[in-house]
């Protein structure tokens, strides 16, 4: 991927290092394949996704990895899911002190619950138990309700920008206030 971007674009002026994904089982009853997977694709995945990039970012580029808000909370038998999210915010914190006097800004964007596709193809959750949970989350957000895959786009441009030009090593929770209250 990245010698096609050279080849046709000689570099990368943004990164988003969207991988992600997880499944719920609690302590007791994790695997360790469900252990190897989540690491190796939220994690492993993002790692060497920006190293690989790093040789076609130029000053003034933007690596924006996307977190959770699950990592700040104790979401039941979602530990596995929200380590990888955590690790990777250690990461962004870290990445941006390596590439001080590069002019490289890493930042993560965390969202809240946002319905997916992922809720049914990976969470494996039927409609019912979709709609449950939309209904609590929307009790319990202080804006009363999910988010939308817009609203995360949004941030993550905006963090790609030039307007984020002197923003590096941050965590921009996109949850409708459900982590932050």
């Amino acid at each position: 991927m990245f010698r096609i971007v050279s080849e046709a674009h000689g570099r990368l002026d943004i990164l988003f290092a969207n991988a992600g994904g997880g499944e719920f089982s609690p302590l007791g009853q994790i695997t360790e394949a469900q252990f190897d997977k989540y690491f190796g694709i939220n994690v492993k995945g993002t790692v060497f996704t920006v190293q690989n990039a790093l040789p076609l970012m130029p000053p003034g580029s933007a690596i924006v990895i996307t977190g959770s808000i699950a990592s700040i909370q104790g979401m039941p038998a979602f530990g596995v899911y929200a380590a990888t999210k955590a690790a990777l915010r250690s990461f962004a914190r870290t990445w941006a002190t390596d590439l001080r006097g590069r002019d490289i800004r890493v930042n993560v964007v965390s969202p809240g619950v946002v319905v997916t596709p992922a809720c049914k193809s990976e969470l494996k959750l039927t409609d019912e138990q979709i709609d449950a949970y939309r209904k609590e989350v929307s009790e319990t957000t202080p804006l009363g309700r999910v988010g939308e895959a817009d609203e995360i786009a949004k941030a993550v441009s905006f963090l790609g920008s030039d307007d984020a030009s002197y923003i590096t090593g941050i965590e921009m929770f996109v949850d409708g206030g459900r982590a932050q209250v």
